[in-house]
């Protein structure tokens, strides 16, 4: 397994070996001890291509993830919403496939969302917290002023996600007040 750092603090890129052989391939995803974050939920998502699904976090009891693409493609988006954070209000983006290997952990404080490049996406997710419903939000993953460059025009976004917030108004927040 190899970690590498990148220019946003706790935010990692994690590449592991994928074995082979004549029964098929051989991955693996999670080891605990490399990680000082105990992760307490799980889940997993299918998207179509084009879907972009984000930005989303949790502004109260927020959750660090680790991310790995079981199948498929992704270009996957984090946002640092972190006060305090040299990089906050800047955004990373990575491609990550299946066939690559690669995950991604997310510390808390991070808005997270992707775009599924391929028929058929499955996403994998450790969190460190529960998911809860009354303390979760949005930012728009369309957002000019974030600039975030999506590798599509036309996506298919949830209506839940055509309601979320530009990042001026989610600072302007009672909820970006209470993180």
């Amino acid at each position: 397994m190899k970690i590498i750092k990148t220019k946003f603090q706790g935010l990692l890129i994690i590449k592991r070996p994928t074995y082979n052989d004549n029964r098929g391939i051989l991955k693996e995803l999670f080891e605990q001890k490399k990680f000082k974050k105990k992760f307490v939920f799980d889940y997993f998502s299918v998207s179509k291509k084009n879907v972009i699904r984000g930005l989303h976090l949790q502004f109260k009891k927020p959750q660090a993830k680790l991310i790995n693409v079981i199948s498929g493609k992704i270009f996957d988006v984090v946002l640092d919403c972190r006060k305090n954070s040299k990089t906050f209000g800047k955004h990373f983006t990575i491609n990550i496939s299946a066939k690559d290997n690669t995950s991604l952990y997310i510390p808390e404080g991070f808005a997270h969302g992707f775009c599924s490049l391929t028929e058929h996406t499955v996403l994998y997710y450790k969190n460190s917290d529960y998911r809860n419903k009354k303390y979760e939000m949005g930012i728009s993953w369309k957002d000019n002023d974030l600039n975030i460059r999506w590798p599509i025009k036309k996506p298919i976004i949830s209506s839940r996600d055509r309601k979320n917030l530009s990042f001026a108004k989610f600072l302007n927040s009672k909820k970006f007040k209470k993180m």
